[in-house]
């Protein structure tokens, strides 16, 4: 899988554990997946680039605001970098519409990152995600998709639509 440079992941449900049916509005709510601090920083040397891709809505709700999300990932980022990983961006979508270019799995989100760096080849990209709307977005791409998570029961399609299936981050890092 060397062929690959770029590692875009979904924030809720890959790095922190999701809140079903509700937001995470603060640093309080924020915890990480045991193991993705750990598997950030083994996939850090092994990629040009990684990105956070992320579907915030709960900002376009009004339930958060956007500076409690800026709150969030400034915590996330530094939890992250004293782990020893690293994360070139975050790219969020606070729209509130689904047909939003910028709301997974449109993929608007995808070309902020390239108009940000310019080098960034879908192709040579991986996108892990726990939810149908990630791997869509990954396939429009044309990237590697990967699938981490318990959402879907196993006889779901979603596991014939994916590339890779593991169990959380960590276990994807492990067999990277």
């Amino acid at each position: 899988m060397s062929r690959y440079k770029y590692l875009f992941l979904d924030r809720d449900g890959v790095i922190n554990i999701e809140r079903p049916a509700d937001y995470v509005k603060d640093i309080t709510e924020f915890v990480f997946i045991e193991g993705s601090l750990t598997a950030i920083a083994k996939l850090a040397p092994k990629f040009d680039h990684i990105f956070v891709i992320t579907n915030q809505r709960g900002v376009g709700r009004g339930i958060m605001s956007a500076g409690n999300l800026q709150q969030v990932h400034d915590y996330m980022l530094s939890e992250i970098e004293k782990a020893g990983g690293k994360v070139s961006d975050i790219y969020i979508c606070t729209d509130t519409d689904s047909t939003s270019i910028n709301r997974k799995p449109n993929i608007g989100m995808a070309f902020q990152a390239q108009r940000d760096f310019s080098d960034i080849n879908f192709r040579q990209s991986i996108m892990v995600g726990n939810s149908k709307s990630d791997i869509e977005f990954g396939d429009k791409l044309g990237m590697y998709t990967v699938l981490v998570g318990n959402k879907y029961p196993k006889e779901d399609k979603i596991y014939k639509l994916v590339d890779a299936y593991y169990e959380n981050l960590y276990k994807f890092a492990e067999n990277y």
